[in-house]
């Protein structure tokens, strides 16, 4: 906080005691929030006093909660024009925004919150703007369309939230937000949110709020000392064999594990529940009343293992949630925290396993460097651990039978028969029931199988070429920057649209990131050509989102995403004209994504 403000601290202030409306509190009650976090707690009373405030925190710290439920509180119902505006840099995060302004506002009847951003159809935002929306939440692009077209008016406007401002400025949108702010009312209250304070939000602090109240919290290691980290390095073909082997091996109450789509939720959990787990999907396509019953039969013990997306599980707080597995890796380090932190709450252990292929290094050493942990290696389970496992549990199974007593009284009955009318041993019979109880999961013989040839050749070679590395390493070599390093766990993309079409590497890091969920840090090296570009995305991107990317239009025209293909034909891909100047004559540099800087130029706004 500034030093001259005072406010309630985190202390051991509850919901019930902040000014919020009676509806608000009622749903903060319902959600299960009892105490506020930091930004929270300093946050909500000075928006509901009416001041502009200048908020410095980190993702996942409860930013969302911090202006939406002050907002909501001070809304007038009565009228249905929009009176607050939230900008976000990408569409995925609008919708995050949006739905959580419709959960704190489940109580108060007539509410309603409109997303507008890019990508969706037109006609749909336009009925909703002619309805009526108390709250628009929306990206700054789509947000100026609206304005120009006269669809969205902002004259009842009471307040305006610049959420995640440092990444609107990474993806070039300060432009847009000066526009934006330039149509709102002068008296608006206006709240800005940013993880850092670079000298451009800066200037827009200064330019447009009003004697703003500061909260800043400090970043606090991003993981608890109660959850131990550990990294499976696998591949993707061998990842389901790896989760069985350790399903069966690692001693676990309940566990939840992550998975990028909405089909990979139903997919993995059928083919766990064909091996024998109690194992179940949750994603966004479930109804609200079928999502509650298997977190239900999660907490009640009937179910062990969920599936879900990081939408899905967002809020899941289950008291036995011993385990977080990434099956997937995440696209960015704050999705990683979020998911493990669904385990080591409470002071209870917890335990995370994350998949990763080599080529996914990179992102390991992103994860170590934001949870501030060293993630330990964890040796796979081999096939004679799940083989003496299995035993071992057979036997306890046959142990605790055993305890029964008189209930297997007529049992003995049945083998004493069986041993009179076959002249049967004891030996026998006992091994043809163990078969008998054992023929669905029967015992490995302990052998790995064999891996193909070509496999065993590629793991070789990637174990000598790390070793070379870490020779030179030791002899104090200095590393080579590798530009095919930079891009490992990445996939090469071709898009059709280039220079001819005036474009920059931020127009397409932004059209990207405002149409998919791909976070624009993990765009990877983009490179222009005259009538088409490439461009690197992380490796996994479900079909869906490859799709929906066809159709993602930039300056006009529309990228058509594909594979990449090299067929050799370099006349078709054509370098920049010249030494050290294109073809405008405007001296170039390189982005830290091996895209083209023009300097002198204006870099020309993008659609969100």
């Amino acid at each position: 906080m500034s030093e001259n403000d005072t406010t309630p601290t985190e202390s051991m202030i509850t919901f019930a005691e902040l000014p919020l409306s009676p509806a608000v509190i009622k749903a903060v009650q319902d959600v299960g929030y009892e105490t506020p976090s930091p930004i929270q707690a300093q946050s909500i009373p000075q928006i509901l006093e009416g001041r502009d405030l200048l908020g410095l925190a980190q993702t996942g710290t409860g930013k969302t909660a911090a202006f939406a439920l002050p907002m909501l509180s001070k809304l007038d119902l009565s009228s249905s024009e929009p009176q607050v505006l939230v900008l976000t840099p990408t569409r995925e995060l609008a919708i995050q925004v949006a739905e959580a302004f419709q959960r704190y506002a489940r109580h108060m009847p007539g509410f309603h919150v409109l997303p507008v951003y890019g990508g969706q159809d037109m006609r749909g935002q336009l009925r909703g703007l002619k309805r009526g929306a108390h709250v628009i939440v929306g990206t700054p692009g789509r947000v100026m369309d609206h304005l120009r077209r006269e669809s969205l008016k902002l004259d009842s406007l009471k307040a305006v939230v610049l959420d995640e401002a440092d990444e609107m400025l990474r993806m070039g949108f300060v432009d847009d937000i000066e526009w934006i702010m330039e149509q709102t009312p002068e008296e608006r209250q206006v709240a800005l949110f940013s993880a850092t304070m670079p000298r451009q939000i800066r200037k827009i602090a200064d330019t447009h709020l009003k004697n703003p109240a500061t909260v800043e919290i400090k970043a606090k290691t991003a993981t608890v000392d109660t959850i131990t980290q550990k990294v499976c390095m696998v591949s993707g073909f061998h990842k389901l064999d790896a989760l069985t082997r350790i399903l069966e091996v690692e001693p676990f109450d309940a566990m939840i594990i992550f998975v990028r789509t909405k089909t990979a939720t139903v997919e993995l959990a059928e083919k766990l529940e064909a091996r024998g787990f109690a194992a179940a999907a949750l994603n966004g396509d479930m109804s609200q009343g079928l999502r509650e019953k298997v977190v239900d039969r999660l907490k009640k013990g009937s179910l062990d293992i969920l599936i879900a997306t990081d939408v899905a599980a967002r809020g899941l707080d289950v008291e036995r949630m011993s385990h977080v597995v990434n099956y997937d890796i995440p696209y960015d380090t704050e999705a990683y925290v979020h998911r493990i932190g669904r385990t080591g709450r409470a002071g209870r252990q917890g335990v995370a396993i994350l998949f990763a292929t080599h080529r996914e290094r990179r992102m390991l050493r992103s994860i170590e460097h934001a949870t501030r942990q060293r993630i330990e290696t964890m040796r796979l389970p081999s096939m004679r651990d799940v083989r003496d496992m299995r035993i071992r549990a057979f036997k306890e199974e046959v142990v605790k039978t055993l305890e029964l007593g008189e209930e297997l009284d007529a049992f003995r009955g049945v083998i004493a028969e069986l041993e009179t009318e076959h002249a049967l041993s004891h030996e026998d019979m006992a091994a043809a029931l163990c078969f008998m109880a054992q023929k669905d999961r029967p015992f490995p013989d302990g052998k790995e199988p064999e891996r193909p040839q070509r496999e065993r050749r590629e793991r070789n070679d990637r174990e000598r070429n790390d070793r070379d590395r870490g020779e030179r390493g030791e002899r104090g070599a200095r590393p080579r920057r590798d530009r095919k390093e930079d891009n490992e766990g990445m996939v090469r993309y071709r898009v059709d649209v280039g220079r001819d079409q005036g474009i920059t590497p931020g127009d397409l890091v932004g059209a990207i990131a405002n149409e998919s969920n791909i976070s624009g840090k993990n765009i990877g090296h983009i490179r222009l050509f005259d009538t088409c570009s490439s461009i690197y995305l992380p490796e996994g991107v479900d079909a869906s989102t490859l799709d929906s990317l066809k159709n993602v239009k930039v300056r006009n025209k529309a990228l058509d995403l594909k594979v990449w293909v090299d067929d050799g034909r370099r006349e078709n891909f054509r370098p920049r004209r010249g030494r050290g100047r294109d073809g405008e004559g405007f001296k170039r540099d390189r982005d830290n994504r091996g895209g083209d800087k023009r300097q002198g130029s204006r870099r020309p706004r993008r659609d969100a």
